[in-house]
């Protein structure tokens, strides 16, 4: 089991590394016709505003198969401080990713996302035509012999069943689903800490199946921090260390912090992995921060990290945590993140 995951990891942070080449969008429209008509749900606990998407297989914000569909921030807003939103300008049905028009950000249906994602490895993916499993997504059709692409868009089988709570200050998703011997029930909540400035984002799965679930899953943590990112530190309680760092002009990395020397150019891309954190959960625990304006955002797990990219473009900054989930049949796992958000007045 333990091989599958590592597999599965491998799986992900090859595509992630490895954007794909391709041609300018034959078509594409701009973002806000998407988000006039997307419903959500607005959350406050006083101090903190929130626009949660809820999930519509029509009209909803996020409808690819790369993501976990529950739980997707469109906006989140503490003393005027936008941390999210999305970070692309336009939406194009055939783009893998995101590409670009001049200048315009282009997105894909499978990476047209924002705030605090996560994405589960695929269960009993195979290369030849049939069905497979992605926790958050549904049963998905491999139509053909290439391998994985979390960048592609897979025909949805089957979405299992699905149910939300809305409460003043909280959105619960719930889905179940079943797919040969693969089952499972997934809870997932959005909580504003009341009388904090803080998300907490909890889970829960439990294997309801015949067979083992043998996955890992990442946030991708969508921040839109700062323009360029010029000025923005990263700071992690264990020494970084990476094989393949980037532009020594625009990332110095030094003990545990990595900081942006200047602001990114259009078009100009950086992911990487960076190691040094234990087997323990305490290793989760970062903050990005714009040193400048002082708006940061800490954000901590509580199981142990097993990767840890970093990605960025102009708009956007990344950090993505992996952990791993290992389940027998009949047993369950709960995990959750805080986010502690920080913005002067």
């Amino acid at each position: 089991m333990k091989f599958a995951i590592g597999l599965m990891g491998t799986l992900l942070a090859t595509a992630a590394l490895a954007q794909p080449v391709q041609p300018p969008p034959a078509t594409s429209a701009p973002v806000e016709d998407l988000l006039g008509f997307a419903p959500a749900a607005a959350i406050s606990n006083g101090k903190i505003t929130a626009h949660v998407a809820r999930i519509d297989a029509v009209h909803g914000f996020y409808n690819g198969t790369r993501f976990d569909q529950a739980g997707v921030v469109i906006s989140l807003k503490l003393n005027g401080k936008e941390f999210y939103g999305p970070w692309f300008e336009r939406l194009g049905p055939d783009v893998l990713d995101y590409t670009y028009l001049g200048d315009t950000v282009v997105a894909g249906p499978d990476s047209a996302i924002s705030g605090p994602v996560e994405e589960f490895a695929p269960l009993d993916f195979e290369t030849k035509p049939g069905p497979f499993v992605k926790i958050g997504v549904g049963v998905l059709y491999q139509p053909d012999t290439a391998p994985y692409d979390h960048y592609r868009h897979y025909r949805i089988l089957d979405a299992g069943q699905r149910s939300t709570t809305v409460t003043k200050a909280s959105v619960t998703f719930r889905q179940s689903l079943s797919s040969n011997g693969y089952a499972y029930f997934y809870e997932k909540t959005l909580k504003l800490v009341p009388g904090k400035a803080q998300l907490t984002i909890t889970h829960s799965l439990t294997n309801t199946g015949s067979k083992a679930i043998a996955t890992s899953v990442y946030d991708h943590n969508f921040l839109k921090l700062v323009p360029g990112n010029g000025g923005v530190k990263v700071s992690f309680p264990f020494a970084l260390a990476t094989a393949a760092p980037p532009a020594a002009d625009l990332v110095k990395i030094q003990g545990g912090t990595l900081t942006y020397l200047r602001h990114m150019k259009s078009k100009e891309r950086i992911s990487f992995l960076v190691t040094g954190f234990g087997d323990t959960a305490k290793d989760y625990d970062f903050r990005i921060e714009d040193v400048s304006a002082g708006a940061a955002v800490r954000i901590q797990g509580d199981k142990p990290l097993t990767r840890v990219n970093i990605f960025s473009i102009d708009r956007v900054q990344s950090v993505e945590p992996y952990i791993a989930i290992e389940l027998a049949p009949g047993t369950g796992k709960s995990w959750s993140y805080i986010y502690t958000f920080t913005a002067p007045r």
